[in-house]
This record gives structure tokens, C-alpha cells and sequence, in this order.
């Protein structure tokens, strides 16, 4: 392979590696280490080193940060840095992020001032965890809150916007700015696209706001009929003004639901509890349109599920999804998280 290194070279990776007692996923390591060495033969520009080799430190940090409560679920909030200490949306989030750290979730932010700072004095100290940029304009969060929350700081966005995202099960957006709406979309987007696993994204605003419609709105009236994205794919999201509709979304969504992988064109979806056969023809009789054929059907483990020892104890429902039925397969999860068999 082109980026493999001459032999001498690669002895001297596997040495190194062997001096530092790494046996566990050495393959990644060598390749990291490769790659850096590659690098630098290459003659690549300073500044792409330094975007490299920054990249790399950040998210070194941010694993170990995250590392020590992989266990525990964690739900992101994202908001508008200017949302004052007086304003109800500062309620909204702060309250939101009590119940659901009282329910045992932890609660994951940009660790600023505004929305953010309210999310962490919601979730308490040994709840949050913050995920910070340096941004020269900006102010800082209140500083007891500052040092009370666990946090790690970066310096690129998009190694920020990674750890926010790659480590939760659940979002909740409340209205903000150019950085919020980024965050948002890029959620829908890698939702949209199948590149990261299904997870409930709310949409919430202060009790009887209307930011969120007018974004409902625009997608209803301007992207659909344009055919830029799918009529379904905001099915996805929950859009609501309550807080109590935003946590039954966050913490039902997996309720019976536990994970997908797809095996070539046969999407698996693992369960926490086994549906009747009654309520797998139900099923198969509501979602028919969206298969692209044959019928879902209760299987164990497939061979490679079994070989990577992945979920291989909990029952599953295999079906042949059209590609493009995301919005199809949101709602598909909700029903079998309100089939009989998972209460």
C-alpha cells in the first residue's frame, strides 16, 4: 500500500511501539504513528502540521475526559451563548438539564455562558461535562460555574463539534445563532445521510415560542417542495415548547430500541425486549411501503454480529429498507417502542 512504510522504517514503528507495552488495538496506533511519520516526509505545509498534530491532542484530551463515564448515557444541549440569566429559554434549559440528571443522565455542552451555562447549573457538577472553544469575542461562563463543570477545551470547531456529538444518545436544541443552527444542521445531516446511528434530536423553545415553526415552516414551504431533501426527513425531530415532552422524546426513544448495524443490504435493529409474532406481522402490515422487499422478521444474531460479538444476546427484527426512508425508519423505532411486549 502507498502509505505503508520501507521495511526499516516500519521495523523501527513496531520497536517503538514494543518499548511502550502497546498490544492493545496496536494496529491503529502503528498506523497513527505512520501517518504522522508520513507526514513529515512529505514536506506538508507547517500550518497543516500544526491543524494535524492540534486535531490529535484535542481529541486525546476529550477521550480521556469522556472516557471515565462511558457507561452512562448522555444527552448534548446546544444554545445560544447570549441567552441572558432572566430569559425563559435560561429556564427551559436549565430546568430540562436538572430532570434529566436526576433521571441519570449526563448533560453535555459547549461549556460558554447563555444556554450552556444554563444546561450545567441544571445537571449540577457531577452531571456535566463541557466541551469548550476558544473564541476571542465571546465572554466566558460565570466562573463557579466554569470550574464546577468537567470540561476539556479546544481550539478548532470541528474537533469540538466531534466530542458534542460522538458521545451522546440524545439532543436537545434550544434557539440560537450562526454556531447553534450549525450544530443543528449537522445533526440532521449526519442523521439524513446514515452516517451516525439513530438518536432522538428535540427541538425545544420556551413555553409558547415560535423560533423552531418558523425553521418547520421553511423546510415545509421552501426545501420539500424544492426537492432538496426528503418529505419525511424532519420526522426525525421533535419540535415542541415543553420540557416534559422534550425528556419522555430523549429517554423513550430507548425505551425498547437499542442499536442497528447494517449487514450488506439487511438493516438489523437489536432490541431490549422480543415482539410477538401478532406484533411483528402489525409491523410488517404499517410498513410495508418503506421495504424495499421481503418482510421484517424476528432472527438471531447474523454470523458477523456473532463473529464481532456484537449485542449477540438481545433479539433482533432484520428488514431490507428503501435507503432513502430515514424519516420511515424514525418512526418505525417509535412503534416498536410502543409495542405491548417492551412494557
Amino acid at each position: 500500500m502507498a502509505d505503508e512504510l520501507p521495511d526499516d522504517l516500519s521495523a523501527a514503528v513496531d520497536a517503538l511501539l514494543t518499548d511502550a507495552a502497546i498490544t492493545t488495538n496496536r494496529s491503529l496506533v502503528r498506523r497513527i504513528v505512520s501517518t504522522g511519520i508520513r507526514l513529515g516526509q512529505e514536506d506538508t505545509d507547517r500550518l497543516d502540521l500544526k491543524i494535524a498534530s492540534a486535531a490529535l491532542v484535542e481529541m486525546r484530551n476529550a477521550f480521556r475526559l469522556f472516557q471515565p463515564y462511558s457507561g452512562v448515557p448522555k444527552v448534548t444541549v446546544f444554545g445560544s451563548a447570549r441567552t441572558q440569566q432572566h430569559d425563559p429559554l435560561y429556564t427551559q434549559a436549565r430546568d430540562i438539564a436538572a430532570v434529566l440528571a436526576d433521571r441519570g443522565w449526563m448533560v453535555v455542552t459547549g461549556a460558554g455562558p447563555g444556554i450552556m451555562q444554563a444546561a450545567a447549573e441544571g445537571a449540577g457538577e457531577k452531571m456535566a461535562l463541557g466541551v469548550s472553544i476558544q473564541l476571542p469575542f465571546e465572554e466566558k461562563p460565570d466562573a463557579i460555574i466554569a470550574e464546577d463543570t468537567q470540561s476539556v477545551e479546544m481550539k478548532y470547531f470541528f474537533t469540538r463539534k466531534l466530542m458534542l456529538v460522538k458521545e451522546s444518545t440524545g439532543f436537545i436544541c434550544l434557539p440560537g445563532g450562526f454556531g447553534t443552527m450549525d450544530e443543528m444542521f449537522e445533526l440532521l445531516t449526519l442523521q439524513q445521510t446514515g452516517k451516525a446511528e439513530p438518536t432522538p434530536i428535540v427541538l425545544l423553545d420556551e413555553p409558547g415560542g415560535t423560533f423552531w415553526r418558523g425553521l418547520e415552516r421553511f423546510v415545509r414551504d421552501e426545501l420539500i417542495p424544492a426537492g432538496v431533501i426528503s418529505a419525511d426527513d424532519l420526522d426525525r425531530v421533535l419540535i415542541t415548547d415543553s420540557a416534559e415532552e422534550a425528556v419522555a422524546e430523549i429517554t423513550g426513544f430507548w425505551r425498547n430500541y437499542d442499536s442497528l448495524r447494517w449487514v450488506d443490504d439487511v438493516l438489523v435493529l437489536r432490541l431490549k425486549h422480543e415482539p410477538t409474532h401478532a406484533e411483528v406481522a402489525a409491523l410488517n402490515a404499517e410498513f410495508a411501503s418503506v421495504l424495499a422487499s421481503g418482510q421484517l422478521e424476528l432472527t438471531a444474531a447474523l454470523p458477523v454480529e456473532v463473529t464481532d460479538r456484537d449485542r449477540v444476546d438481545l433479539p433482533r427484527l432484520a428488514l431490507r429498507l428503501r435507503r432513502r426512508e430515514v424519516g420511515s425508519l424514525y418512526r418505525l423505532i417509535e412503534a416498536i417502542n410502543l409495542l405491548g411486549s417492551a412494557r
